[in-house]
């Protein structure tokens, strides 16, 4: 009698773990499907063929092995920073998705809601994820050619109008130490050498950006590295072009590969 109660723990046992195990599969295939689907919402905006539908200096950017790749070398050097164009429309609301590797001297970044610049070829201006090799600066927002760092890694910051913006060369007056004056940091996201630890250095990342309204959202690996909420009615912009970015400095190479948007 004994034997056989024995027995049946066992068996009651073995069937509840079974029953847990079944579960426990079905949640994690419910996660998957979800991301997936979430996924799927996206449509490529990069072939990994050839560079039809973007508009960019032939001499920076090429496609190799299913890669955007940007490179300056030691003869083609820089003057000004140039940007490669994506001429599929101008997004407002928008999430963006793509992988990024960069080499240790370089300087890049994702250029979105921006305008062309009259009598510069292939040059934007507006608001910039910015991407380095060395990785001081990735994740952070920064305006090209505007109002410049609007936040650093790991800053959540409200935007607000300068006191007086109709004086001459209001923006520029408005400037301090390559940061916009008139921005108040709400709340930290981690300090900037604790998320640094979460990009891959010299290796493939991934780059979210969830732009919504006035609501800016950089995310590096799936980490929130800054989020902007832009109340200058004056500077801000809620539509513009999408593009990459080469910088001046020394020569570099950036890749880019499966980007991706989504409409909001």
């Amino acid at each position: 009698m004994k034997l056989k109660i024995n027995y049946l723990i066992v068996c009651i046992f073995l069937v509840g773990l079974h029953g847990c195990k079944e579960k426990k599969e079905e949640k994690t295939t419910e996660v998957v499907a979800s991301t997936v689907g979430q996924d799927d919402e996206f449509t490529p905006i990069f072939d990994g063929k050839s560079l039809d539908n973007w508009s960019g200096d032939p001499d920076y950017w090429r496609v190799e092995n299913g890669t955007l790749v940007g490179e300056v070398t030691p003869t083609t050097l820089l003057k000004k920073n140039t940007f490669l164009i994506w001429e599929g429309g101008q997004p407002a609301d928008f999430e963006l998705k793509l992988e990024f590797r960069i080499a240790e001297a370089g300087n890049s970044g994702i250029n979105y809601r921006s305008e062309k610049v009259d009598g510069i070829p292939f040059a934007l201006r507006g608001y910039q994820a910015d991407i380095d090799g060395k990785i001081n600066y990735t994740g952070q927002n920064y305006e090209e050619r505007k109002r410049t760092t609007l936040a650093y890694r790991g800053e959540k910051a409200v935007i607000k109008s300068q006191e007086n913006p109709d004086a001459p060369d209001s923006i520029r007056g408005n400037i301090a130490n390559n940061a916009w004056q008139s921005r108040e940091v709400l709340e930290s996201l981690g300090t900037s050498d604790e998320l640094k630890t979460e990009i891959k250095s010299e290796d493939w990342n991934e780059m979210h950006l969830i732009i919504k309204g006035n609501r800016l959202q950089h995310y590096v690996n799936g980490i929130l590295m800054s989020e902007v909420i832009d109340e200058d009615h004056i500077n801000r912009a809620l539509t513009g072009h999408l593009g990459v970015q080469v910088h001046v400095g020394p020569p570099m190479k950036v890749e880019y590969r499966n980007i991706r948007l989504k409409s909001l």
